[in-house]
């Protein structure tokens, strides 16, 4: 019988992080038991029917308020106070010179206490944590507690930036980078004696997406951005591209899939450009109308200025869509310009203008040729079944 994975996320589901939920049932297909603890998310907006499934599946930290915090502390304290002073000592240390002063940590350490009787019920072996934030510290103090030992999967560039870092790796049993490029910017924050914790697994799609059948590019001239609506996925830089090839007298329409707390200067700059009938924004959307969006369009298009490996490239892929995209993080590492798509200098309102206009002159065959290349791209590279098997492995090897 396969043993226990705890996984701790901050916030979970949530609607950007379908990634997570795919990893979960990926390892639950092969016969291991998940057990969902998340700091927070029983209330969030949902808008995907598996989402719903799975918030009935987690344990929250949070749920109940400060009380269960503090009485789970005291607990601690009494029956384990060599270790709560130790993992006090850890959590103190870890709020010098941090993003977040001390008593944030001191929060965190509370929360480790919380989750501790949890993971002793379900005899988890292993804790994985995503995002090397404050998930991670938690589980890093849980286990200084007396906890089961864990991992983290880091995912993007702003993640390399806190403190606290090399702290989290010395003390993990692995780490997961989701791209070459991951492994290597975490290679340049520590040592060269934990470089052999870094393993390379990448975000994965499920056999649905791949089984779908092919579909030709619509005869509509339109591209897709699935991103959230932050200033690192380059949304301004895009609306500049759109405004100029629309007075150059393109004929093509943009959809905007997604939310963020940068909607309304977007909307403003839509407006201010008078392309109210060329762009659209969808808002938040479930995994089915993300996938119905992109069927609708000739392309997906990502501006980022900085990513890890988004996800959504590896959708647009698996539905034989072509990608434009910038030469950030490790998108280069699964798109080649020109076979799968056309990459971009980022930042460049002109190389994006040219690369839309070059993937908007090609024709049908052509679209249909870079299609299926991207397809059997993304099924060799980024199997969620095979990847959560490399996963598991790790899990295996590790926990022993």
């Amino acid at each position: 019988m396969k043993k226990t994975i705890a996984y701790f996320i901050n916030q979970y589901p949530k609607v950007s992080h379908t990634f997570i939920r795919r990893e979960i049932l990926a390892l639950e297909r092969q016969g291991y038991s998940i057990q969902r603890i998340a700091l927070r998310g029983w209330d969030a907006e949902l808008v995907d029917v598996q989402d719903h499934s799975e918030r009935d599946k987690t344990q929250y930290v949070l749920k109940d308020g400060v009380l269960p915090l503090l009485l789970a502390a005291a607990r601690v304290f009494l029956n384990r106070p060599i270790r709560f002073m130790a993992a006090l000592k850890l959590s103190l240390s870890m709020g010098r010179g941090a993003e977040r002063s001390w008593p944030y940590h001191i929060v965190y350490l509370a929360e480790a206490c919380r989750i501790l009787p949890w993971l002793d019920v379900s005899g988890a072996s292993h804790v994985h944590a995503h995002f090397s934030t404050n998930s991670t510290e938690v589980v890093m103090l849980a286990n200084a507690l007396g906890g089961p030992g864990y991992s983290f999967t880091v995912h993007g560039q702003v993640e390399l930036t806190y403190s606290g870092l090399a702290t989290k790796i010395r003390r993990s049993r692995f780490v997961v980078a989701i791209s070459s490029f991951g492994r290597s910017q975490l290679f340049h924050k520590i040592e060269y004696p934990l470089w052999h914790k870094i393993k390379v697994v990448h975000c994965g799609l499920e056999p649905d997406f791949h089984k779908i059948p092919a579909s030709p590019p619509p005869a509509t001239r339109r591209m897709v951005c699935v991103a959230r609506l932050s200033k690192e996925k380059g949304h301004f830089i895009l609306i500049e591209a759109m405004n100029q090839l629309i007075r150059k007298g393109l004929d093509i329409q943009l959809v905007l899939a997604g939310d963020g707390e940068l909607r309304a200067e977007i909307e403003l700059l839509i407006s201010k450009y008078d392309l109210t009938d060329f762009v659209r924004v969808t808002g938040w959307i479930s995994s089915e109308q993300v996938r119905d969006e992109i069927l609708a369009s000739r392309c997906l298009v990502l501006p980022s200025f900085s990513e890890g490996l988004p996800v959504v490239i590896m959708e647009a892929m698996a539905l034989r869509r072509p990608v434009l995209a910038t030469y950030v993080g490790g998108i280069p590492e699964l798109v080649v310009s020109g076979k799968h798509g056309v990459l971009f200098p980022a930042g460049s309102v002109e190389d994006l203008s040219k690369a839309i206009e070059n993937m908007f002159s090609r024709s049908k065959d052509e679209l249909v040729d870079i299609g299926d290349a991207a397809y059997l791209r993304v099924l060799e590279r980024h199997s969620i079944d095979g990847e959560s098997l490399k996963l598991a492995g790790y899990f295996t090897k590790f926990s022993h």
